[in-house]
Formats: C-alpha cells, structure tokens, sequence
C-alpha cells in the first residue's frame, strides 16, 4: 500500500513528484527512534508530519477489568509513538523555523463515548500534550493541529456491527481535510 500511494504521489508531481516510505512499529520506541534518525539523516527536516496511526477498543468496563494490556497497548500506538516521533522530529523543525504536525483524534474526545476508555484516554492525552506543545513551539513557526473526526469508514472500524448503519465519512473526503489542514 505505501509503494502504491508513493507511485501516487510521484505521477501526481507530473514526474517531478518525489516521495519516500517508510515502515516503523510506533509501539517499538527504539524503532520510532531509529525512524527518526533515517529520515533526519537521509532529508535533514521534516515539513509535515501527520500522526495518524491508531487502535480502538471498544469494551465496557465490565467486560475489562482483567484487561489492563488494552490500555497498554493503545497508549502505545496512540500516544507514546506519535509523542516519540514527533519529540524526535522537532528540534529540526523548529531549527528550520517551519514545520506542521497533524494528529488524527476522535470527536469522542469531547465526547467521552461510554465503552472507549482506553482509546478516547489514548486520544485525549495526544490532544492535551499537543496543545502544550503548540504554545511551545509558535514562536518557531510550528504548528499543531488536532483533528477530531466523527465515524470514517475504515478498516478499523469494520468489526463493529453497531457502526454498520450510521453515517461515516469516507477515507478519501477524511484525507481531504487533512491535506487542507497541512
């Protein structure tokens, strides 16, 4: 799929379109680390940088009080990774005093949608260290922008059957705000 959207982005550059992937466990910190320091090292900044990996979890608290690894692991990929990673592409950032981070959250963030304590605690910490850091990094020219979509039909959302009726914005129409965002 990355080498499909990278072919993507380079016919759309009308074949001055460049594009480079990457694969990284965001649950792997010395991975996220090693990412980091690749990029750096082979593009010397980041421009752009859109926080966008996720897990939900959606169980009662009834149903997880012997389940504590749920909230480890979407801490894990929703707050620890995109935090590491963006910590690790900063300094440049604000050294070339330019720079953007886009974190994907979720409208339940203001919510608090009962059954999704472990992934809108996940969100909500992203959404608050966020906010902190935008303060702190302004004066360089490096902003932050927390996106909280409602229901977009992905693949994560597939295995619950209680979101099959209602309405969701499409992966595509979800990009488009992203991009307007950046």
């Amino acid at each position: 799929e990355l080498e499909r959207v990278r072919g993507l982005v380079e016919a759309d550059g009308h074949g001055s379109g460049e594009a480079a992937t990457y694969v990284c466990d965001l649950t792997d910190l010395d991975a996220v680390d090693a990412l980091a320091e690749q990029v750096l090292a082979e593009h010397g900044s980041v421009d752009y940088l859109v926080n966008n990996a996720g897990r939900s979890i959606r169980r009662s608290l009834d149903a997880s009080y012997d389940r504590f690894h749920d909230v480890e692991r979407t801490m894990a990929i929703n707050f620890f990774g995109p935090v590491r990673l963006t910590l690790a592409l900063l300094p440049a950032m604000r050294a070339q005093r330019f720079g953007a981070v886009v974190n994907i959250l979720s409208w339940g963030v203001q919510l608090k949608a009962p059954k999704f304590s472990a992934y809108l605690a996940s969100k909500t910490a992203l959404d608050t260290w966020s906010r902190i850091a935008a303060r702190e990094a302004y004066g360089d020219n490096v902003t932050f922008t927390n996106m909280r979509f409602g229901l977009v039909r992905t693949a994560m959302v597939a295995p619950t059957a209680a979101y099959d009726g209602l309405p969701a914005m499409s992966p595509e129409r979800a990009a488009e705000h992203v991009v307007r965002a950046l």
